[in-house]
């Protein structure tokens, strides 16, 4: 595991640079942030990326299972948390009520790396739709499944098992092994087994948006992912176009993908 996994400022101040730098310039050009714009986080963490968007004045609401992170959130935007700039729920998604907890929709809804962690992703995207307000935005960031690390096996304890590529891809069986032989945890490994199960395909998460109508706005594929800036001091890449037009074969090899999507009107257009 690396440092940053536990040293949660630390970690906050990598989503909050990252989110500066890159996700703000690439959502910006099409929704003006400002005071009126209102803006939720499905996932927040420890709020580094939500305060980017604090920064502009947005009116922002972050939703996070963890009530450990939540209260890191509000130590780190405590200015804007103590002035109701900033909401925090520790719920589950489906279990806000958004009619009376938080009384409003949104120009603005963001999910940085967890639609990979998500159950029946066809059911959520779907759900979203109720958070939107007409014409809203959707910000997605993940790093597909098949990609090098996509089983998120950076979090193992063992060096080695942190450190090597793709065999989140073997069989379950298999996998499960080689978590055993590298002495992890069995929490660590029911951990890795259900981001195995729920990591998602570039093919599949266009599918779902196409089932759905959402309009697709813009979209980039990385091969070295913006966040390996603060983690690894690595410059971001975007991907080979000529790969990054590939199904499938992509997947392999973009470290990370960024989408902007578009609620779509009752006739199916955005």
């Amino acid at each position: 595991m690396y440092d940053f996994h536990s040293d949660k400022k630390h970690y906050f101040e990598m989503q909050y640079n990252n989110s500066r730098d890159s996700i703000i310039p690439f959502i910006s050009p099409y929704l003006n942030l400002n005071n009126k714009t209102h803006v939720l986080e499905i996932g927040c963490a420890e709020a580094g990326v939500l305060k980017s968007f604090l920064d502009f004045g947005c009116q922002c609401v972050g939703v996070e299972l963890s009530p450990s992170r939540v209260e890191l959130a509000k130590q780190f935007t405590k200015a804007e948390y103590e002035s109701g700039q900033v909401r925090f729920f520790s719920k589950n998604i489906y279990d806000v009520d958004f009619d009376t907890e938080i009384e409003t929709k949104f120009d603005l809804v963001i999910l940085k790396d967890v639609i990979e962690h998500i159950h029946d992703q066809e059911r959520f995207m779907a759900r979203l739709l109720d958070f939107l307000n007409p014409g809203g935005f959707v910000f997605f960031g993940f790093p597909p499944f098949a990609m090098p690390f996509g089983g998120h096996q950076q979090i193992c304890v063992n060096r080695l098992a942190a450190k090597l590529p793709y065999y989140h891809l073997l069989p379950q069986f298999m996998y499960r092994l080689a978590l055993k032989g590298f002495g992890e945890t069995e929490d660590k490994i029911e951990a890795l087994l259900e981001i195995k199960e729920t990591g998602i395909s570039i093919e599949r998460f266009e599918r779902i948006l196409k089932r759905n109508q959402y309009k697709l706005i813009k979209r980039l594929f990385y091969f070295v992912a913006p966040i390996y800036k603060y983690k690894f001091n690595m410059k971001p890449r975007l991907q080979n176009g000529f790969i990054s037009r590939l199904p499938y074969i992509r997947d392999f090899v973009t470290m990370s993908a960024y989408y902007i999507i578009q609620k779509p009107h009752k006739n199916g257009r955005a």
